[in-house]
């Protein structure tokens, strides 16, 4: 004999015709029941894992991936710290940047602003903000013009368009001899910028650095330098690296440590949603208690002949758990399948699906994000197939020990 006893056996009841079809029929539904827990975690997880890659790039593509800057929150000589930092492999770009409070007022609209003092030429090598600008481009920002441009939801707050004119008043006060008053320019709006993220397009603008350093009165100094890695991902391991390089002068951060909270969150919601849906699974695997004890309930007279024979009880248990490990194997193989086919081409589907039904799932306005991104995770898929797979082989051990505990003599009395 080729294959084990078990093996063998489990096997030709596998592939034997049963007199009960209700049996195959639950035998059936187990597997596919299964395969489709699979598939919509396996989705689920993509679309989630399509989210926060957006969002997140969203807002890196606003900030970078770290900020250097010295102790006091000011740094007085960026471009000595630039090529301090140029020997470092790790590093693909900087740039410098001025960043503080005020707030945006046209008539009797007022709005708080964070103001992003940029450098067009420069900002480039570490944002994304460029390719968020609408009917305009960075370049619009010109030194000594105190051109500005607004996030999207802030311009339509202020009911502005290009060419016409805000005034920003900053916190900080002007000594004059009618008294302190505060410090305020008028700025001529020469775009806006849509992110898709409320706090971006409500609170934000962008100005040419050299006009903020005007407007905070920083001279010659910056508030800090953007760098950009090759990878996001390592950005806390060079952050430390960094900061041994520099010393205790100056103070390095990267981009974990804003919206820590809001990414945070993100994880613990994937995590959770992944633990919920495992339930799915879980469910499906009860299926195959519910068949499996069936099958042992119909082979009673088989159980008892081959114990006659000689097989032991730890034979009768591996021939069943052998059967449950098929179908669980069988279900998780083609829920693993359909689950990558259908994640992998989920944005079309879904195009497809609203374009038949003349409506849209995300709509514009109300979610960050108008379409429903996936994004497929090999790590995902691995550890959804294989807890499915442990899940059913756990299903099968009850019903297996049940078969093991039959007694031939009870099995054949009225046989």
């Amino acid at each position: 004999m080729l294959k084990p006893f078990e093996l063998f056996i489990g096997s030709r009841y596998l592939r034997a015709k049963r007199r009960n079809h209700f049996i195959s029929f639950i035998s059936l539904i187990s597997l596919l029941g299964i395969a489709l827990s699979i598939v919509v975690l396996i989705t689920v997880l993509s679309v989630m894992n399509g989210f926060q890659y957006e969002v997140k790039h969203r807002i890196l593509g606003m900030t970078s991936h770290a900020t250097a800057l010295e102790r006091d929150g000011i740094l007085r000589d960026w471009q000595g710290l630039q090529t301090m930092l140029k020997g470092n492999s790790a590093i693909k770009g900087s740039a410098p940047f001025v960043q503080g409070q005020g707030m945006a007022v046209r008539g009797k609209l007022v709005n708080g602003v964070l103001l992003n003092g940029v450098d067009p030429d420069l900002e480039v090598n570490v944002s994304r903000i460029g390719e968020f600008v609408q009917d305009a481009d960075l370049g619009e920002l010109r030194a000594g013009e105190f051109s500005i441009l607004l996030g999207e939801d802030l311009a339509k707050y202020l009911g502005v368009q290009a060419g016409e004119k805000i005034t920003v008043i900053t916190p900080e006060a002007t000594v004059t001899p009618a008294g302190i008053l505060p410090r305020l320019r008028r700025f001529t709006v020469v775009g806006s910028y849509s992110v898709g993220i409320p706090q971006y397009d409500r609170n934000t603008a962008a100005i040419h650095i050299e006009d903020a350093k005007r407007l905070f009165q920083l001279g010659d100094s910056v508030s800090g330098l953007r760098l950009r890695f090759d990878d996001l991902f390592d950005a806390p391991v060079i952050t430390r690296e960094l900061r041994e390089q520099l010393g205790s002068e100056y103070w390095v951060t990267d981009w974990t440590h804003h919206n820590r909270n809001f990414f945070r969150a993100l994880k613990i919601e994937k995590i959770m949603m992944a633990i919920i849906l495992s339930l799915l699974v879980l469910i499906a695997a009860f299926n195959i208690v519910t068949a499996l004890v069936m099958v042992v309930t119909e082979k009673q007279s088989d159980i008892a002949i081959l114990r006659t024979l000689g097989a032991s009880p730890k034979s009768i248990m591996g021939i069943f758990v052998v059967q449950g490990t098929v179908i669980g194997l069988a279900g998780t193989a083609l829920g693993a399948v359909c689950g990558i086919m259908l994640a992998s081409n989920l944005e079309g589907i879904v195009s497809k699906i609203e374009s038949f039904f003349g409506m849209k799932f995300m709509t514009d306005g109300f979610y960050p994000i108008d379409d429903l991104p996936s994004h497929l995770n090999t790590a995902d898929v691995i550890m959804v197939c294989a807890v499915a797979f442990m899940l059913t082989v756990f299903a099968t051990i009850y019903p297996a020990w049940k078969a093991s505990r039959t007694q031939p003599a009870e099995a054949l009395r009225y046989e």
